[in-house]
């Protein structure tokens, strides 16, 4: 019969069309014909499977091309091919993993996430829409793979496309790795060689995942102006270190010392849809400052600074702050995830030679200082450079006598050749001499700084944090330039006689190291011996890592620790000359390679690096900034480090350092030792000590001399600072508990609960590698298994390479990929040392295959389509089996927001609805077990499809069953926790900017005052300018009343439905017998009051296994009887939850095998260590006989495959591998 010719009567509303969107079935919502005398066409308006709205004008010669897949309110065809459909929806699924599996990011990650790490991403950051949020839990705690857990899950809800994370210079190789190992992200670092190959010239505009330097950007005008520009916007902004985002109110009119960082703090707050800032050091302990830093997160809520008898009160930050120190961290188990630490300060005396050589050198560094500072009055920059060199120089005098040697002899050699220099050119001595070489690098590039530009060893410091990893050893080299050349001397006469000098000090140190008289290194040699050389035979020997400050005392003690221990290969080094390759290298080896005991670094191991291996930590050379103490000691006493760790700090007596930092070391251990870690990055501070830094203070010990009078001073300074800093520390957490997280065994309960009610869900590896598979050879690619859970992608598929490049052109696939995994577990493998890629939901290789298969089976999915159901979980009735999805919507609440909407949940299940109108949700969608109906079947089921309930669209019923049963009770929960949070917000932004119109208006009538009555007075502000502030603060709080104040609904948007199937029971259907269930070998033996495979065979497995869970101390619990993919959940006391299927056989000749189906399968290979097999072996001699035994991961080896239904599986096979129940 000829097909009917379409017109624009046929789209009526409801109808579904193919062909006006390609691969896709769209939905009328109105058809608006052109007005005559127009041509013959019309406006289609329509839905997509989304629930997008689209519009299209359509010609009459367009219609040629349209089909009508289903007629309005007209019940599907059920047409669909059965294996397309299911291939469809699977896509789908995966394609929903957020709102289907609502921790999907963790199951598709390679992470472990421990309770707080749970709790910050899902109960603190997701539920808040947008999110503004400082998380400062302690060092450690893992807030990297907090901020990578919550971009994934943002990634995965469609809630983000575009990241950006700014961090120090030095760590940007590190969140790079971090986020592609373990969440599989691919960020770009940001590079000046951007701006050249970006196609608009602003690489911001088309980043989508991209990582920068703090430093790179901030100190910029260029690249800071292209972060500006209006068309960057970021759906996410993460910030780590970000305490340096500094600013400074610099009087009571609030008008600010604002940094180039917390400038750009600023832009990201207004270009970001959601601000995630972190740092382990929130509060300096100014609380004005404090507040000013968190303006970047709301800067109404926060604005203008405290004032009068509120100077120093604490605003409450309980929504928008979480911290945690390291003692309230727990595992699952309850147990603290960090061990005890003890920390011991080595205090040795120098020798006589030693102390002499202290001397000297210490008397020509305090010459230089007081040279410098008179230079410093004429000559800022040379005189900053001579500070600098005459500061490095000493630290090297404390840290070993081939450091100290070292640089004395390379500082003799450059200054002699400058003198040289002079003496060839007498003219230009100011040049030569006001010109140390070393210093200079591009704008924006990451190498050496300029040297120049140092006041103090802070700036050295904050320097070497912004520094790439590939760049340390260029910055050490221009650090060395400026020690070995930069002179206070003036004139020829002054040079030449500091070279004098310096010949002295160079014989001085070269007899002092020749004579092997280091009493330093004999404590360490000491310490060496005890602890590594007689540790008996301990199965897990000790290591220890030994931090320097610089690379001669480095290339010293490695040569000294190989000959003390005899064995060169048991001592490995980290330097900045490494590159970052090489050094993950060494840390490999020093982890994995037991022959290897010793590692000596410099900081350059002190981020970034992971050494928990070890649990001995020496700091042979003390670093000038305390917090530098904790970062290193963090490298050790981390997450996932077993064993106690011990720290020696080596200090010299009677030296100016020694001094100090005994002093220190001695006041910090006596207060709590709670507060131990977190008062050394209290002391990190640049005002620590009485307004100076630790280096401030170091240097002027050394100015001053060692009297009593400055001792006196040295100790009363240093006293003050401690004290003061952890008075810090307990006011803060005393004012601010509620953002305090203290985790209790019931917290890490509710933890584990929230993951196992989700864990049924999960799709990774099993799922995800039974879809991949079967569509890469569907679309007409190649894949072939290698290895346990790895495979081989031979040729990838023409339309996924196409799609990859349409979704990400800076991301195309590849035509071969030598090795896949769907598991983490999998990616590296002992027998093939190719990493795996691995391929996860939000992964642009698993989001290709599925833009392709959903654009090719799109029209199946409208058809629906017939399966028949004959497993022994099979419903008694024919059903509509479909998935459902639905948005719910709120109004933003943030500062850059006006009334916005934005999604804050997405559902997606699966429903049941049976020919009597029963109706269910379905935790797993069933069709992997179901099958094509035969010819003659389908006969069968249009006989039974003649009843009328089969002809009705149920669609509007399915659609009311989900408001009902899901949708309804979560928008009432969730629009009163948004009523709340709005509440909250608007509550606080109306007590600040009241409080600040106030204190405004009433500047400017008193500054009008005085300017009536006092006219020729100089005031600090304008009454003009004080009219313009309160006139601001009235207008921010009548812009955020707007969008605060008022009722906010939450938006409901319609149910979509995505695809019906019928499913028939076999039970159904009439069969001739062929193939079924024919009598096996051995049948006969049977007893006749048990029939093979009977409900009491059944029965009695079940019941041994049940009873198998209660001795284990587990509460079990059976599943109903159509339930897809076990048979029993089980909890242990901790709550944790173990799925069972059973399998059971009657101990007799026989059958040896059973079967299990895709759900089966699926289910154990994504649960994991989580499932259990239980084969029951039922004896004919009675219950008291029976025998049961548990196997784990016993499917993992069963390749999918698309050509069957049900997998054969030897029972005798797995029961000889099985065990007593566990």
């Amino acid at each position: 019969m000829a097909e009917h010719t379409l017109t624009f009567d046929d789209l009526q509303k409801d109808t579904e069309v193919e062909g006006i969107v390609p691969g896709r079935v769209v939905k009328i919502v109105v058809v608006q014909p052109a007005p005559t005398p127009a041509p013959a066409t019309a406006t289609v308006i329509y839905t997509d499977p989304d629930g997008k709205l689209g519009s299209e004008l359509l010609t009459a010669a367009r219609l040629a091309d349209l089909h009508i897949v289903r007629k309005a309110n007209a019940a599907p065809a059920f047409d669909g091919d059965p294996t397309a459909f299911r291939l469809a929806s699977e896509a789908l699924r995966i394609r929903n993993a957020a709102a289907y599996d609502p921790m999907s990011a963790v199951y598709s990650s390679s992470i472990a996430p421990l309770p707080h790490q749970i709790r910050a991403v899902y109960e603190d950051m997701l539920p808040k829409v947008p999110l503004r949020f400082l998380l400062a839990d302690d060092p450690g705690a893992g807030k990297t793979i907090m901020a990578g857990l919550y971009i994934r899950e943002m990634l995965l809800r469609s809630a983000a496309e575009r990241v950006i994370i700014v961090c120090p210079g030095g760590l940007a190789e590190q969140w790079q790795d971090e986020m592609q190992s373990k969440f599989s992200l691919d960020f770009d670092i940001f590079s000046p060689a951007m701006v050249a190959a970006s196609p608009s010239g602003n690489p911001f505009r088309e980043a989508r995942l991209l990582i920068v330097r703090m430093d790179q950007v901030a100190r910029n005008d260029e690249f800071s102006a292209m972060l500006r520009d209006p068309d960057v916007r970021w759906d996410i902004a993460v910030v780590d270190e970000a305490h340096r985002m500094s600013a400074h109110y610099r009087n009571a009119y609030d008008e600010m010392d604002r940094t180039r960082r917390f400038a750009l703090g600023q832009t990201l707050s207004q270009t970001s849809e959601n601000l995630l800032l972190m740092t382990a050091t929130p509060h300096s302990g100014n609380e004005a400052d404090f507040q000013l830093f968190l303006t970047l997160l709301d800067k109404d809520r926060f604005a203008g600074q405290p004032r009068g008898q509120h100077n120093h009160q604490h605003i409450d930050t309980k929504d928008v702050m979480r911290r945690m120190v390291k003692e309230e961290m727990l595992d699952f188990d309850g147990h603290h995830l960090f061990p005890e630490r003890r920390a011991e300060t080595v205090r040795y005396p120098l020798s006589p030679d030693e102390a002499s050589l202290y001397r000297a050198v210490t008397d020509y560094v305090r010459s230089g200082m007081n040279k410098a500072q008179s230079i410093m009055s004429t000559d800022k920059r040379r005189g900053n450079s001579i500070g600098f060199a005459l500061t490095v120089l000493q630290r090297r005098l404390a840290s070993s006598p081939e450091a100290i040697y070292r640089s004395l002899v390379r500082r003799r050699d450059r200054l002699q050749m400058l003198l040289e220099a002079i003496d060839r050119n007498p003219h230009d001595i100011a040049r030569l001499l006001a010109a140390p070489s070393g210093n200079g690098s591009a704008p924006g590039s990451t190498s050496a700084p300029n040297f120049d530009d140092f006041s103090d060893l802070n700036d050295y410091d904050d320097a070497w944090d912004e520094a790439s990893e590939d760049s340390q050893g260029v910055f050490e080299n221009g650090a060395d330039a400026i020690v070995d050349s930069a002179t206070a001397a003036r004139t020829r006469e002054e040079l030449k006689a500091e070279v004098a000098t310096l010949n002295i000090l160079v014989s001085q140190a070269r007899t002092l190291r020749d004579s092997g008289n280091d009493t330093k290194w004999r404590q360490l040699s000491d310490i060496l011996q005890e602890h590594i050389l007689d540790t008996g035979t301990s199965d897990m020997p000790h290591k220890m890592i030994v931090f320097t400050e610089h690379r001669d005392t480095l290339n010293y003690l490695e040569r000294n620790i190989a000959n003390l221990l005899g064995r060169p290969e048991a001592v490995c080094t980290i330097h900045g000359g490494l590159s970052r390759d090489q050094r993950k290298t060494v840390q490999e080896r020093f982890i994995n390679n037991p022959e290897c005991r010793i590692l000596v670094a410099t900081d350059a191991a002190g981020e970034g690096l992971n050494l928990q291996r070890a649990d001995l930590m020496v700091n042979y050379d003390l670093p000038w900034n305390p917090n530098r103490i904790e970062q290193r000691f963090g490298r050790i006493h981390r997450i996932g480090q077993k064993r106690m760790c011990f720290l020696w700090n080596m200090v010299a007596a009677h030296t100016r350092e020694g001094d100090v930092y005994t002093r220190l070391l001695s006041k910090i251990g006596t207060m709590d030792k709670a507060y131990n870690g977190r008062l050394f990055n209290v002391l990190g501070d640049s005002k620590a000590f009485e307004g100076r830094s630790l280096s401030d203070l170091m240097v002027q010990a050394i100015q001053r001399g060692d009297s009593p009078e400055a001792q006196q001073w040295l100790d009363t300074v240093i006293d003050a600072g401690v004290t003061d800093g952890l008075q810090k520390l307990k006011q803060e957490e005393s004012v601010d508990r509620e953002s305090f997280l203290h985790l209790t065994g019931a917290d890490v309960d509710a933890e584990r609960r929230r993951m196992e009610q989700h864990r049924e869900r999960k799709l990774q590896p099993g799922y995800i590698e039974a879809f991949f598979v079967e569509a890469i050879l569907d679309l007409g690619g190649s894949i072939s298994r290698r290895e346990t859970g790895r495979w081989e992608i031979l040729r990838m598929p023409q339309e996924v390479l196409r799609a990859a490049e349409q979704l990400n052109r800076h991301r195309p696939l590849a035509n071969r990929y030598e090795r896949v995994t769907f598991d983490p577990a999998h990616v590296d493998d002992a027998r093939n040392q190719t990493k795996a890629l691995l391929v996860t939901p939000g992964t642009p290789i698993l989001n290709a295959v599925i833009a392709v298969v959903l654009r090719k089976y799109a029209g199946e999915l409208a058809k629906g389509t017939i399966f028949v159901d004959d497993t022994d979980s099979q419903n008694e009735r024919p059903a509509i089996v479909t998935a459902a999805s639905q948005d719910i919507s709120a109004s933003a609440l943030g500062p850059r927001h006006k009334g916005d909407s934005e999604v804050i949940a997405r559902q997606f299940d699966y429903l049941q609805v049976e020919d009597n109108g029963d109706m269910q949700t379905l935790a797993v969608p069933p069709y992997a077990d179901f099958r094509a109906p035969t010819d003659a079947e389908r006969r069968q089921i249009d006989a039974i499809r003649a009843c009328e309930w089969f002809t009705i669209d149920h669609s509007q019923e399915l659609c009311d069953y989900v408001y009902a049963t899901c949708t309804a009770k979560r928008v009432t929960q969730l629009q009163a926790a948004h009523d709340a949070e709005r509440a909250h917000v608007w509550e606080r932004v109306k007590q600040r900017l009241d409080s600040e119109s106030n204190y405004w208006w009433g500047e400017y009538l008193r500054i009008q005052e005085s300017e009536r009555t006092q006219p020729g007075k100089k005031q600090p502000m304008s009454s003009a300018a004080a009219y313009k502030r309160a006139e601001e603060m009235d207008a921010r709080l009548k812009e955020r009343k707007a969008a605060l104040a008022g009722p906010d609904h939450l938006h409901v948007s319609p149910v979509r439905l995505h695809g019906l199937a019928l499913v028939i029971p076999a039970s159904l259907l009439a069969h001739d017998g062929e193939g079924n269930d024919a009598a096996d070998e051995g049948d006969e033996q049977l007893p006749a009051h048990m029939a093979k495979e009977t409900e009491e065979v059944d029965h009695r497995g079940m019941e041994l296994t049940m009873e198998a869970e209660r001795r284990l101390g587990r509460e079990p619990h059976k599943m109903p009887h159509n339930n897809k993919g076990y048979d029993i959940e089980s909890y242990d006391a901790h709550g944790t939850k173990i799925i069972i299927e059973v399998k059971s056989k009657i101990d007799l000749p026989g059958r040896d095998y059973f079967f299990a189906t895709p759900s089966e399968i699926m289910m154990a290979k994504t649960q994991g260590d989580h499932h259990r097999l239980a084969l029951a072996l039922i004896s004919p001699d009675g219950p008291e006989h029976d025998k049961i035994r548990y196997v784990a991961h016993a499917f993992d080896r069963i390749v999918p495959d698309e050509t069957i239904v049900d997998a054969k599986i030897y029972f005798s096979k797995h029961w000889n591998n099985g065990s007593d129940p566990f």
